[in-house]
């Protein structure tokens, strides 16, 4: 049975100063202006081999998230596109984050996020098949439908050595101009296709700088001492520009907010820094992906390499 190399180190939460300093970009988006967006990565290591997916955008009103890319790599920096899935192919409105999985049995995933034409609902389909290149042409399937009163995106999804877990962002529908809300809301699974929802992981602080919503970006699983990423915003106003904050792991899928606030932004105005994605190196050390807000107001997919 085909199996990743366990690494020899859990990575810690990242060092602020040295996390946008020490960087390179992986793929700038396609133009210059704001609503451009290369990002939404996830990324794997299997036997030396760097897998990145991730997801393209152009403006409102242009095409929004018209699809889901996926690359491969030799040192982590520079990939070279294998081939992407278009927005049409799921009959969706627009695309956001996938989360690209490679099982213990050494099958793959791509769980990606889909939204409803004409409304402001989400579901995540799975596309399954026994090589990356196959994820292409693979049948797509419901696994998080979402509902009447839900939207379901933006999984993050990781094997603990017995069942998977995943921590989506949960939209209420309710009132139709404030569909941006959201908290992060844990499931598990026996498979990786049928999940059951377990409770809410993380909401918003009242007052604070993600007040409005939270959503996971990358969970590191250690037991008691397990922890998060996710991205926040105090606003409406703060859509598409969310922050990155640490959360502590409680030991049972719910997590709580580190004090004091973002963890890391970009330097550009409004400081947008999103979807980081953690994969620990064998030898030691973390590769971290991440969306970042460019000076032009696009946004562009950046990767580091950091101790721990």
């Amino acid at each position: 049975m085909p199996s990743r190399p366990a690494p020899t180190s859990v990575p810690r939460p990242p060092e602020p100063a040295r996390f946008w300093a020490d960087a390179e970009v992986v793929v700038a988006p396609e133009d210059p202006r704001p609503g451009s967006w290369a990002g939404g990565p996830s990324a794997q290591l299997v036997h030396g081999t760097w897998w990145l997916a991730y997801r393209l955008r152009r403006p409102v009103g242009e095409g929004r998230g018209f699809a889901n890319v996926i690359a491969r790599s030799d040192d982590g920096v520079r990939f070279t596109p294998v081939g992407g899935v278009g927005k049409d192919a799921f009959g969706a409105e627009s695309l956001e984050r996938p989360a690209l999985v490679h099982t213990p049995d050494g099958r793959w995933r791509l769980y990606v996020s889909c939204a409803t034409p004409g409304t402001r609902h989400w579901r995540v389909d799975l596309l399954e098949a026994a090589t990356v290149e196959g994820l292409l042409t693979a049948t797509p399937r419901t696994v998080l439908p979402g509902s009447d009163t839900a939207a379901v995106k933006d999984p993050v999804i990781r094997h603990d050595g017995r069942r998977w877990h995943l921590w989506a962002s949960v939209h209420p529908l309710d009132d139709p101009d404030a569909t941006d809300r959201m908290t992060t809301e844990h499931a598990t699974s026996d498979d990786g296709v049928d999940w059951t929802w377990q409770g809410t992981a993380l909401t918003g602080t009242p007052g604070t700088w993600d007040a409005r919503g939270v959503r996971f970006a990358a969970v590191v699983l250690d037991g008691d001492r397990s922890w998060a990423l996710y991205d926040g915003r105090a606003t409406a106003a703060e859509n598409w520009e969310e922050r990155t904050g640490l959360a502590m792991g409680n030991g049972d899928g719910r997590f709580r907010a580190a004090p004091g606030g973002p963890l890391l932004q970009s330097p550009h105005t409004p400081g947008g820094l999103r979807y980081a994605d953690a994969v620990a190196l064998p030898g030691g050390g973390t590769r971290w992906f991440y969306e970042a807000t460019r000076a032009d107001g696009a946004h562009e997919l950046r990767t580091v390499v950091l101790p721990g």
